[in-house]
């Protein structure tokens, strides 16, 4: 993709991974200046998402993230054949490398909803004794994340390149089909969105969102 911003200047391909730090930062700020003072200036009283809200956002722009990632795909891998490129994996199509930004935009939404609300979650739900537990248990998930994603990827290599047909994670991005792989990811991630729907809701409000309800009912 055609990284250029200016005829004079181009994105460096390893500055895009910071694009979603720099995403990652700017939702938190929009979120601590103006979200929550403009929210609770419109309800009349202090607002502020909870815990469970913010992860359920934090899944949802995951699968954002990936769909639009796909969609992206598609079309490069599309437009790359059309000017005979199907052999040159390296070759720079005239597609803008711009348009893989809203994919960085909503990442770091997911990053920033799901790491502040699982913190949250931890603090809040652990007891005061085992609130270093929290950290541990986000890492064994990340963990766990990076182990799930590793497999299916092989899997996913392994069936699509039977009876010699040409993998969907092949060498050649032009001849495989990482449109296909990006849409069974985001499938999966709104199904495992579906599934944090029904957890949620039969765990219950958590403990600050309890105590909460208290105060508001003594009032």
């Amino acid at each position: 993709m055609d990284r250029h911003v200016t005829p004079n200047f181009q994105i460096p391909a390893g500055s895009f991974g910071s694009l979603m730090m720099v995403s990652l930062l700017a939702w938190i700020v929009l979120y601590d200046r103006v979200g929550i003072p403009l929210a609770s200036k419109i309800m009349g009283k202090p607002a502020r998402l909870g815990v469970k809200q913010k992860m359920g956002i934090g899944l949802l722009s995951s699968c954002i993230a990936i769909g639009s990632l796909a969609v992206v795909e598609s079309f490069r891998r599309a437009m790359a054949i059309k000017e005979g490129f199907s052999d040159d994996p390296q070759a720079v199509v005239s597609m803008s490398a711009l348009w893989l930004l809203p994919r960085q935009i909503f990442d770091g939404l997911a990053e920033a909803s799901n790491i502040i609300g699982q913190s949250e979650f931890y603090l809040s739900e652990l007891p005061q004794s085992m609130s270093s537990l929290g950290a541990v248990l986000f890492g064994v998930g990340s963990s766990a994340a990076n182990l799930i994603s590793s497999l299916i990827l092989n899997i996913m290599n392994n069936v699509t390149k039977r009876g010699g047909e040409e993998s969907w994670l092949a060498s050649n991005i032009n001849k495989g089909h990482y449109d296909y792989y990006y849409w069974l990811i985001c499938g999966l991630s709104f199904l495992n969105f579906l599934y944090y729907l029904h957890v949620s809701k039969a765990y219950g409000p958590c403990k600050g969102e309890k105590k909460k309800s208290l105060d508001e009912g003594d009032d």
